[in-house]
């Protein structure tokens, strides 16, 4: 009668195939979110979707002129109590009305904006992708390499080569926002134009050479630093979100919490490994101010607990869930 063989070790993480969670359906979704908004952010000029014409003295709005109806009042033809009635209705009244429709969104889940819709964000996740190819590390300023582990079970591959990509994406993307804020400025086909005849005056010439270099030293080594701490659009989004206990947040099984010592080789975690602003996920809200809601972290999560049949310990939470995640928490750090 023969011996069975013993049986062998297997680390639980899920079959490869996948690269960090990118393909899954959520993910699939947000990048056709991002990549839909940011095409927009860039043709949004040239179809006179918004803008602003420096050389007429007035915006575009959705193929419109957007004055401010002070023509009269500077032709003698009205006092300035409706001039001030004029710029209330025409500037003042659409903007707070974006920026309460944005703090709205932010208070209930958020800053979905800057997860999901950012050009910048978008450009923040590209070049991590690369830097992390090229060095093992998101960041120039991240203190230790990522996991050799991905989500999916297949080994991250580090290559120096890949430098070679990440500075001239970096570049290439300040170059192409120094054109398209200009086009917000000035007449699309006159920037585009000049551009492409290499005629451009010289203010244009200065402004987009400047910008390219601001955002070249931006995008390669301050990209985190100006969604966390720079970027006004973000920081209202959450203290609008802070202020709000109901809140979507990304909840954790704390309970459960040994599961996360099997979820990667060599004790390591998956879903911090993943976040593109370099948060801890399962960690308390006031913790997590700039997060953005990506959902990466839950994606790998999911994906290192595929196998686990209490599946896994991140996702999102909102109402009662989301206090008592708080809650959890302390109760938590008392034991």
């Amino acid at each position: 009668m023969s011996t069975p063989a013993p049986a062998r070790r297997i680390i639980p993480i899920a079959r490869a195939g996948t690269d960090d969670g990118a393909h899954s359906p959520r993910q699939s979704l947000r990048l056709a979110f991002q990549v839909g908004f940011f095409a927009l952010f860039v043709l949004a000029p040239v179809f006179d979707l918004f803008r602003y014409d420096l050389n007429a003295d007035h915006a575009w709005l959705l193929g419109m002129e957007w004055r401010l109806g002070l023509d009269p009042f500077l032709a003698g033809q009205a006092s300035a109590l409706e001039a001030a009635g004029s710029i209330m209705l025409r500037l003042f009244v659409p903007l707070l009305t974006v920026a309460a429709v944005v703090l709205w969104v932010a208070w209930k889940w958020g800053r979905m904006y800057c997860g999901w819709l950012c050009p910048h964000f978008s450009v923040v996740e590209s070049i991590n992708k690369l830097m992390a190819r090229a060095s093992g590390k998101p960041s120039v300023w991240e203190k230790h390499r990522l996991p050799a582990w991905k989500p999916d079970g297949s080994r991250a591959k580090v290559d120096a080569r890949w430098w070679g990509l990440v500075v001239p994406a970096a570049v290439a993307f300040a170059f192409l926002w120094a054109v398209v804020l200009l086009t917000y400025l000035l007449p699309p086909a006159e920037v585009y134009g000049n551009l492409i005849a290499g005629e451009l005056t010289r203010n244009q010439f200065i402004f987009i050479t400047a910008a390219t270099v601001v955002l070249s030293l931006e995008f390669l080594f301050a990209r985190h630093l100006f969604c966390r701490f720079v970027c006004a659009v973000g920081l209202f989004q959450s203290l609008a979100w802070m202020g709000n206990r109901d809140a979507m947040v990304v909840g954790f099984a704390r309970a459960r919490a040994t599961n996360c010592s099997s979820c990667l080789p060599e004790r390591q975690s998956a879903c911090d490994a993943v976040c593109p602003m370099r948060l801890r996920p399962r960690n308390i809200k006031r913790h997590m101010f700039t997060c953005t809601q990506c959902r990466q972290c839950i994606d790998a999560c999911g994906e290192t607990q595929r196998d686990n049949p209490e599946g896994p310990l991140l996702s999102w939470v909102t109402g009662e869930a989301a206090r008592q995640n708080e809650a959890g928490f302390r109760a938590f750090k008392e034991r």
